[in-house]
Parts: structure tokens; sequence; C-alpha cells
């Protein structure tokens, strides 16, 4: 695993073809920007994580609650 750290502003190259800027830092929070090809996909990690688990469920019986736990949010059940 590569550590950096970047400042709002700046930049990291991820091959040739990927970008990802920081666009800001405010309350522990960072907003980036990531250009990349249309090609690659990209997902935050909580989403990669749900769509994991729905195709292990899809083989299986899972409630629909015990899949919006996967993503953390409560609020999602009400």
């Amino acid at each position: 695993m590569l550590i950096l750290q970047r400042k709002a502003g700046e930049s990291l190259a991820i091959g040739e073809e990927i970008e990802v800027t920081v666009l800001s830092v405010e309350a522990g929070r960072v907003r980036l920007a990531i250009q990349a090809p249309k090609s690659v996909p990209i997902l935050r990690s909580e989403l990669k994580t749900a769509a994991e688990v729905n195709r292990e469920a899809a083989g299986e019986e899972a409630s629909p609650l015990a899949l919006l736990d996967v993503l953390g949010d409560p609020g999602l059940r009400d």
C-alpha cells in the first residue's frame, strides 16, 4: 500500500490514464475528483462490498434488511 499526503489542489497519477485530484479537505472529509477512462469502474468501497454480498445472496435466501446492514445506513430501513 502506498500512502501519500496531498493538499487541496494537488493530484496524483495512477498509470497513464487515471488522475486523482484533492478538491478540498474540510471537517475531516476529503473531496476527490477522479479522471479516468469510462471503461474503468469507480465504486465507493461500501458499494463494492454491497454488490459482492448481493451476488452471494442471489444464490441463497437473505432478507433485504440484512443486505441494508451491509451499507451501514440505518436510515435506509425507515
